[in-house]
């Protein structure tokens, strides 16, 4: 239920908490996950008090109705969860979802569709939506996902009610070391050991050589990356460590307050360097490759891949 998440997300969880409780909820939700590890769940359990015919959002409270089940197992018939279909959000599966829910509802009053990963709509399946956007349905709520707001067609944000979830960790440190440090031992059970500083050093040094070398960075990752980044654990935390990166070279770019890394010589030449569109297609193509992490890639050749994309799949 919505309430766990009060001490975790406070700014999220009281506009969402009010939205249950007054009835008075946007047609459109945008989450920004802003790495939030719950994001997802937080989500459900907002979407769980919305359908909830008692407005309860204590588990305490709860009557432990079927419905709360039904939505947990995934088999609810007024929810739609779109997930993107190989690379890309695809048209099809937006007309699909439009054909669907121009029938009536089957339970209560309101339909919900999440679209997962939204950064991943192409510019047909972006323009199909915001068709749906604009002539909303009274009982048809909107929810997208993104790790990469900055992805985000304009047109789309602004017929949205924007939610940024804070990060894990949101402090602002004058030590950027510690600060991801910190963040990065949220995802780890057990201590750091005393590698994890030269790590975080390696892979900025790693986007910073790239930056300036390019695809002439494929030579040397025998020497720049793959002594220092070897398990499965330390390639997400890199991977996560240069989305931290490329959200503030983006912050800075857009003249906006970094969230951890703060401007500097190697920054600036980055920022002069690259456009706004592409630094946040290199974060949809970091963001994409950490994805695909967890089906057991071979470690060298997503490295390859990776610095390939960001040349433009030359």
């Amino acid at each position: 239920m919505i309430e766990e998440y009060q001490e975790k997300q406070p700014i999220a969880y009281k506009i969402l908490k009010n939205a249950i409780l007054n009835d008075e909820y946007s047609h459109a939700y945008l989450f920004e996950t802003n790495g939030f590890y719950e994001s997802f769940n937080f989500i459900m359990a907002f979407i769980k008090g919305l359908l909830c015919p008692e407005k309860k959002t204590k588990k305490e409270n709860c009557n432990n109705c079927h419905q709360c089940e039904v939505i947990e197992s995934g088999n609810f018939p007024e929810i739609k969860i779109i997930n993107p279909d190989g690379m890309w959000i695809k048209k099809q599966q937006l007309q699909e979802l439009q054909k669907e829910f121009n029938e009536k509802a089957l339970i209560g009053t309101k339909r919900i569709y999440i679209i997962n990963h939204a950064e991943k709509l192409n510019k047909h399946s972006a323009n199909s939506i915001l068709k749906f956007l604009e002539e909303p349905d009274n009982d048809i709520i909107a929810i997208l996902i993104t790790d990469n707001i900055f992805s985000i067609l304009e047109t789309i944000k602004s017929r949205c009610q924007t939610i940024r979830f804070k990060e894990s960790l949101q402090i602002k440190d004058a030590n950027e070391i510690e600060t991801i440090k910190r963040i990065i031992k949220l995802n780890h059970e057990e201590e750091l050991d005393e590698t994890i500083e030269t790590k975080i050093k390696k892979v900025i040094e790693f986007i910073n050589y790239y930056e300036k070398n390019h695809l002439n960075t494929l030579i040397y990752t025998n020497k720049l990356w793959h002594p220092y980044i070897k398990t499965k654990e330390e390639l997400i935390d890199a991977f996560e460590i240069m989305i931290l990166y490329y959200k503030d070279l983006i912050n800075l770019k857009l003249k906006k307050e970094t969230e951890i890394f703060n401007s500097n010589k190697e920054i600036e030449n980055i920022l002069e360097k690259n456009k706004i569109k592409e630094l946040c297609d290199k974060l949809n193509i970091i963001i994409e490759k950490k994805n695909s992490i967890k089906y057991n890639v071979n470690a060298n050749l997503l490295i390859d891949k990776l610095i390939i994309d960001l040349e433009g799949g030359i």
